[in-house]
């Protein structure tokens, strides 16, 4: 038991959180992390109202642990497809498409749910604990969920972000280092100009704000765990590492690029979604970084997700989104409790 002020406000044993993973989110690695004393967590882009719901039930079904689910805040540069032309995207994706035998997809109403609807779900479930990405919702919503018992977390990739999310309302920061995999969340700066490793935003962090803060990025044993702690932290939100087990949804392909990851390294681009994120370089990100006519978010990652689906049914690596952070070759297991228990030996 490492119980802190974080464990306090999570209502869990140890501060250990899950990152959330969208697309490749499971209700199994979420209930496991939770079952096992830490938060397990959920991402939840692109999910519906009634998938949020069906989600936030399954979750609830499968553990009596608190656990936190993932909202993505819109930052209002997101294009409708009324006000983007996908035909530049479309003729350089063509080849991809080719590949797993679909044609090119004509442009659907809307590319994203109304975020508006999956807060009203999030507050009809209640679950223990929100994360969001890219910011807050506004304050009427921040008080809405507040007034239904609801933690929430905010992301920071800059102090100002933390300093940002605290003042308005965040019951903790995760500070999250340009070593994490997935996308880069800044919201007040562009990614490209926010990207700080997280043993130097940590500590600067921990010093900004009053509020219990989680390092992310990078941490994927117990060294990094008590490092992170070392530097202020009152816990610690670790990705890949999960992604890696067999309790995870992640392709065979995905989990095999986190085990090569040491050696292949990792890189920051914007071809698969439009907006910076870090992964293992593959086949799909080469032919549409060489294209240069990549789409907006969300309008490329609604193109890539159509080939991207199809390559994930078929074990096709080399055209998946493969998400992975830097820590990627400290990563060793298939068992979530054996990472758990890794982690857990650096408290």
């Amino acid at each position: 038991m490492a119980t802190n002020r974080l464990t306090h406000l999570l209502g869990v044993p140890e501060p250990i959180l899950l990152g959330a993973f969208g697309g490749v989110s499971s209700v199994e690695l979420t209930a496991t992390v939770s079952d096992l004393g830490g938060l397990g967590s959920y991402g939840l882009y692109g999910y519906d109202a009634d998938r949020i719901t069906e989600t936030i039930t399954s979750l609830r079904a499968a553990t009596s642990a608190p656990f936190a689910v993932n909202l993505w805040v819109p930052t209002g540069d997101e294009v409708h497809p009324s006000n983007v032309d996908l035909a530049p995207a479309r003729a350089a994706a063509k080849l991809l498409f080719d590949e797993v035998g679909l044609p090119l997809p004509d442009a659907p109403e809307k590319f994203l749910p109304d975020f508006d609807t999956q807060i009203e779900a999030i507050l009809e479930a209640a679950p223990p604990v929100v994360s969001f990405v890219f910011g807050l919702p506004d304050p009427s919503v921040m008080d809405r969920l507040k007034t239904v018992g609801i933690r929430v977390l905010g992301t920071a990739t800059t102090v100002a972000e933390a300093v940002h999310l605290a003042e308005h309302g965040a019951d903790a920061i995760i500070a999250t280092g340009s070593e994490a995999g997935g996308h880069r969340v800044s919201f007040l700066r562009p990614a490209e100009d926010s990207l700080v490793g997280a043993f130097a935003l940590v500590p600067q962090v921990v010093d900004a704000v009053e509020v219990p803060v989680v390092a992310a990025g990078g941490i994927a044993d117990r060294r990094g765990v008590a490092a992170a702690l070392a530097l202020g932290a009152d816990g610690v939100l670790v990705g890949t590492a999960f992604l890696r087990t067999r309790q995870s949804a992640a392709s065979q392909a995905h989990r095999q690029a986190i085990a090569a990851a040491g050696d292949t390294g990792t890189i920051l681009t914007t071809a698969m979604s439009g907006r910076l994120s870090r992964g293992v370089p593959n086949r799909a990100v080469e032919v549409l970084s060489e294209a240069r006519q990549i789409a907006p978010f969300p309008a490329q990652n609604w193109l890539t997700g159509q080939f991207r689906a199809v390559a994930n049914r078929e074990g096709i690596g080399t055209l998946q989104s493969l998400w992975v952070g830097q820590g990627a070759g400290l990563t060793r297991y298939a068992e979530t409790a054996e990472v758990l228990a890794e982690l857990r030996a650096g408290l």
